[in-house]
């Protein structure tokens, strides 16, 4: 016959106890995703989606990033760069944010980098590999219509 040890506490299993939801980058896209190569065309590279999720980005990536997103990326870049610089940023009616997850493992996040309130993030001798992106909001749990732009030549811009 085994031993056995019974452990018994007065701690409950409240939600204090529960580990944070994370981003994963290794599930499947929400809106798909792309392979670009320095000097692609069309420039912008534009993605209709719908922003936010209800996992808070500050806990679920890094406490600098803001808004609500979902445990998967909305999309997935894989860029090998040329000359310029990358440039992605997401364009919308409503406060979006932006959470990106880059080739090296780091959380790069903005909000309001672009025009008015719409996000955007400047890579300055961009990495090859895989960029996950999210597109956040500042409302969990509701959707909001956006474009995702990414750019060699700068921030998307309203019409």
């Amino acid at each position: 016959m085994a031993d056995a040890t019974l452990h018994i506490s007065e701690l409950g299993w409240g939600s204090e106890f529960l580990p944070s939801p994370q981003l994963d980058y290794s599930l499947e896209s929400n809106f798909g995703g792309v392979e670009l190569t320095g000097g692609f065309s069309p420039d912008p590279y534009v993605v209709e989606l719908v922003a936010g999720g209800d996992i808070a980005a500050e806990e679920g990536a890094d406490q600098m990033c803001r808004g609500y997103v979902t445990a998967q990326p909305d999309f997935e870049l894989t860029f090998e760069p040329g000359m310029l610089d990358l440039y992605i940023s997401a364009l919308s009616d409503s406060d979006t944010t932006l959470v990106i997850n880059d080739p090296s493992g780091n959380w790069v996040c903005n909000d309001d980098g672009s025009e008015g309130l719409n996000p955007g993030i400047h890579f300055e001798d961009p990495q090859a590999g895989v960029y996950d992106i999210w597109v956040g909001t500042y409302w969990e749990g509701e959707g909001a219509p956006a474009q995702l732009a990414i750019s060699e030549l700068g921030f998307l811009q309203s019409q």
